[in-house]
């Protein structure tokens, strides 16, 4: 198996999804009547395998992957991936396959920030209520974040905890339009491909506000991890787009926070972005 999915050995339900992985791929090799090539090297959460001009994507049940389908149909191929095929059951989706597949890390920052800026838009549809609410996952978060503030946060510092756990409150209550975001949307998740110049793969669908569609581009080091690059993203997505930037600020915190944790401590690039951030006042 993938390398990359052995991390999922640690959790009970992980090891009993490995172990049930070789008949779903099976099982969907045949129904869909596919020949099946090299899995993609970058699986992590879920497995992913070529198959001529599709791909082949088997997730592991987790709750931010579990609308992906509904948000794929939703877009319709209009800047993202179509979904050919979707096998709920098996929490198995069949996808258009983006040649050459290229990341759009690869353009540079300030070309692929133009990609995104022309890209954003055209993924905030309205969202129906097939789509988990931002703030119930941001309820979430909150609840998590708090607790790990009661055990000390461990090497993270309180004040940052602090930011996280305000914006958590206070942001959830005050959005505004809820539309379908891409809560995962960064530079290696937005592919070079023959239909459209670049597709968004990989959403971690949710319905909410706008601002909160920018934090894992602020977020995520692909296009430069030092301070001037993070808040420039921040700083120009915001004003080209037209939002709000301290909310969009706020969301980012949160969300990098939220995502930063592993056995109970935290990730250090997360941590550097959210101090960055939050120097930004």
């Amino acid at each position: 198996m993938h390398p990359g999915l052995e991390w999922l050995r640690r959790l009970p339900e992980g090891r009993a999804w490995l172990d049930l992985l070789p008949r779903l791929l099976a099982e969907c090799r045949e129904q869909w009547s596919l020949e099946l090539e090299e899995t993609f090297e970058y699986a992590h959460a879920s497995l992913a395998v070529p198959a001529g001009d599709a791909v082949l994507k088997i997730q592991f049940p987790d709750r931010e992957s579990e609308h992906e389908a509904d948000a794929l149909r939703l877009w319709n191929g209009a800047g993202a991936v179509r979904l050919l095929a979707y096998d709920r059951e098996r929490r198995a989706l069949l996808l258009e396959r983006c040649r050459p597949g290229t990341s759009l890390q690869a353009l540079g920052a300030e070309a692929a920030l133009d990609v995104i800026i022309g890209l954003l838009p055209r993924l905030w549809k309205p969202a129906g209520p097939s789509f988990r609410p931002l703030a119930d996952e941001a309820a979430w978060w909150l609840e998590d974040l708090e607790g790990k503030r009661q055990r000390g946060g461990g090497r993270l510092e309180r004040r940052l905890l602090d930011a996280a756990i305000e914006a958590l409150r206070e942001l959830p209550g005050t959005q505004g339009e809820q539309v379908l975001l891409h809560q995962d949307l960064h530079a290696d998740n937005v592919l070079a491909a023959e239909r459209e110049p670049w597709l968004a793969i990989d959403p971690k669908p949710l319905s909410g506000e706008r601002e909160f569609g920018l934090a894992p581009i602020v977020r995520g080091g692909e296009l430069g991890h030092d301070e001037r690059s993070v808040r420039g993203r921040l700083d120009r997505l915001s004003s080209e787009l037209g939002l709000d930037c301290e909310r969009a600020r706020g969301w980012a915190i949160a969300q990098t926070l939220a995502w930063a944790w592993t056995n109970d401590e935290p990730h250090p690039d997360h941590v550097e972005v959210a101090r960055w951030l939050l120097q930004a006042e």
